[in-house]
């Protein structure tokens, strides 16, 4: 049972690093749609709970070190380098949006130039990539469980203090632009994105894991957690609509609506996030290029520097952009997941030998 919470804490931190933290993607994918956004994270409660149960046990049933393994396993040899080749364009494509959400963050919290924030990121990322300080990425465990308290905080403070009718609350949420034609649609676009974007290191996690109903567990513990959390954003998001108007971090927004030094420590927290995120994408995508013969070094400078260079495209736009993108190119992969589900039901739960 520990080592199931802790995959499933492992993958919490993972989700509240590419898609969660600053609330503009639950903004858009749950929150815009009213309360029908509502049903459409308990959809994805359950899409996360069941896509991450099954990655977690392909992963412990491969013994896999490498994600390539396992996706070969999950789509077969040829389809599996595709979405390999997916996989990378997703590193690249989140580590564009982070950096987006460090320009806004220090944009909005602290008045200073559009770029600073970028900046400050990419020199951090470079320099613990290059030095190989590999480890840092163990700082989103244990930022986790403070970021989570302080999202309760957000959501009790949001709760008892609404300001207008739901009903005109749910007309201003529906004025908000979508990524996607509907709420079903805005659920599974979050869903496959982010599950596309984390699925390399969700399978080598489970690779550490012998047992597959262990592993199973942990899968379930995940998604559910981050299914609860992505209800009580979007509810959030929902009674608050009226108040966060047109601001690119909505949770930067209602922290400092609390007071203005709970602002600062939120933008702390999402600033160790960003760069966590973001240093162990860069870590993986320079990895890979390293495998075809480029520097490691000179491929972290080079996605670094055009990362920063396409996140000038602004925050809000390329969450709009970038992670429906992801999401439709992600369904491959979901597909792929359930067929490899049905494939080995039978299978029996258990030790690996």
């Amino acid at each position: 049972m520990k080592t199931s919470l802790k995959l499933g804490g492992a993958y919490i931190g993972l989700v509240v690093g590419v898609g969660f933290a600053s609330g503009q993607e639950i903004l858009q994918f749950f929150g815009g749609f009213g309360i029908m956004g509502l049903a459409g994270a308990l959809v994805a409660l359950a899409l996360f709970a069941f896509l991450l149960m099954n990655l977690y046990q392909i992963g412990s049933r491969l013994q896999t070190q490498s994600h390539k393994e396992a996706m070969e396993f999950i789509c077969g040899k040829p389809l599996g380098r595709v979405v390999d080749l997916m996989l990378t364009f997703f590193l690249f494509g989140t580590m564009v949006v982070m950096f987006a959400g460090a320009n806004s963050s220090f944009e909005q919290q602290l008045g200073i130039g559009h770029s600073i924030g970028g900046i400050v990121l990419g020199v951090l990322t470079i320099i613990t990539v290059c030095l190989g300080l590999k480890r840092v990425i163990t700082l989103m465990s244990l930022i986790t469980p403070v970021l989570m308290i302080i999202v309760a905080i957000i959501a009790i403070y949001a709760l008892t203090h609404i300001h207008k009718p739901l009903a005109e609350l749910e007309q201003i949420a529906l004025a908000v632009p979508h990524p996607a034609p509907n709420w079903l649609l805005g659920a599974l676009l979050y869903v496959s994105y982010n599950v596309a974007a984390t699925a390399a290191a969700v399978v080598v996690m489970g690779g550490s894991v012998a047992n597959l109903r262990t592993a199973a567990l942990g899968g379930v513990f995940g998604g559910i957690g981050v299914g609860v959390l992505i209800l009580a954003m979007a509810l959030v998001m929902l009674v608050q609509i009226d108040v966060i108007g047109g601001s690119a971090i909505p949770t930067l927004l209602l922290s400092n609506n609390i007071a203005p030094w709970f602002g600062d420590v939120m933008l702390a927290l999402l600033l160790v996030k960003l760069y966590c995120t973001t240093s162990g994408f860069a870590y993986t995508l320079a990895a890979r290029c390293a495998a075809y013969g480029v520097p490691f070094r000179v491929a972290t400078v080079v996605a670094v520097v055009l990362a920063f260079v396409a996140s000038q495209v602004g925050f809000v736009k390329l969450v709009g952009l970038v992670y429906p993108a992801m999401g439709y190119l992600g369904f491959v992969l979901m597909a792929a997941i359930v067929v490899a589900w049905w494939r080995n039901r039978s299978a029996p739960m258990g030790q690996n030998a």
